[in-house]
């Protein structure tokens, strides 16, 4: 703790609260940061630094100041980011190293002692500084107040580059609001020319935001479940559930701002978090799309 004090000293740019965590089992939902370093874009992740801060701070900061959550905690299969989070204040568990998803990270965090009365639990993805709460709890809400298995959230795609753009995931739903598909291809396809670019604004021309809400029984049924083919080719796990299923609920939110991908991501994300805010190069996040999901 006291190396970390000493590298890092307090930067007034990050928000901090002091949250009642030692309230461990008096509400509903249980916020979980998977945060692993084997990153294949970005090599260790969580440490990497932002502004001269590691990564996985400015996302716990931001984290421990969300009423939606009762309870928070960081899930690491890496000592040094748990002595990171620990310097802190943030609660860690120690996880397997065999994990293939940030989900299944999760449901072992949520099955231990301590956690496993909590109804709801929510995936906080560990590299989204800039999560809003507002798209957190709209993704709980699905599963808490509506009755959906999962809760996912979605944005308009608002620009032809991100609906092309393999990277960037889209989802269809049905006019209930279930998820139809989610892929990288460009879906829904308008067959006889380009969307225009108001289409762009508006459903069904809509890009997922990697936010999980999900029940207790939900998150069980899903790390249950084998891959399956279609997961295979898309490479995203969320088809796993959706052939089996399970009932994903999307709701649509306003702009979504940037995770940390890439070497690139860092510096959009340094101008996004530095003094000013200034608007990036090529367009905000909301502008260009993303691709992340859950892992």
């Amino acid at each position: 703790g006291r190396e970390f004090a000493d590298r890092f000293p307090p930067d007034p740019r990050i928000r901090t609260a002091a949250r009642p965590w030692a309230r461990l089992l008096s509400g509903q939902v249980l916020g979980i940061v998977p945060a692993r370093l084997a990153s294949t874009r970005l090599p260790n992740k969580p440490l990497y630094p932002i502004l001269g801060r590691p990564l996985i701070e400015w996302v716990w900061r931001r984290v421990e100041t969300m009423s939606v959550l009762d309870h928070a905690v960081v899930a690491t299969d890496s000592e040094e980011v748990a002595q990171v989070c620990r310097a802190l204040g943030a609660p860690v568990e120690m996880t397997s190293r065999e994990h293939p998803s940030g989900t299944d990270r999760v449901a072992e965090v949520a099955d231990r002692p301590g956690y496993e009365k909590y109804p709801y639990i929510a995936n906080v993805q560990g590299d989204e500084p800039l999560l809003k709460e507002a798209h957190l709890r709209a993704a709980i809400d699905l599963v808490r107040e509506k009755g959906w298995e999962v809760g996912t959230c979605a944005t308009p795609i608002m620009f032809d580059e991100a609906r092309t753009d393999s990277s960037v995931v889209k989802v269809v739903r049905a006019t209930s609001g279930r998820a139809l598909y989610f892929s990288r291809a460009p879906i829904p396809y308008k067959r006889d020319e380009k969307p225009a670019g108001e289409e762009l604004q508006r459903e069904p021309f809509l890009r997922h935001v990697g936010i999980y809400a999900y029940t207790r029984d939900a998150l069980h049924d899903w790390v249950a479940l084998a891959p399956t083919q279609l997961e295979r080719l898309e490479q995203l796990e969320q088809l796993r559930p959706l052939e089996a299923g399970l009932r994903i609920g999307v709701t649509i939110v306003g702009a979504a701002d940037p995770g940390v991908d890439t070497a690139a991501d860092v510096l959009r994300m340094e101008e996004r978090l530095g003094e000013g805010r200034p608007r990036p190069k090529g367009g905000t996040h909301e502008e260009r799309g993303s691709g992340r999901t859950a892992t």
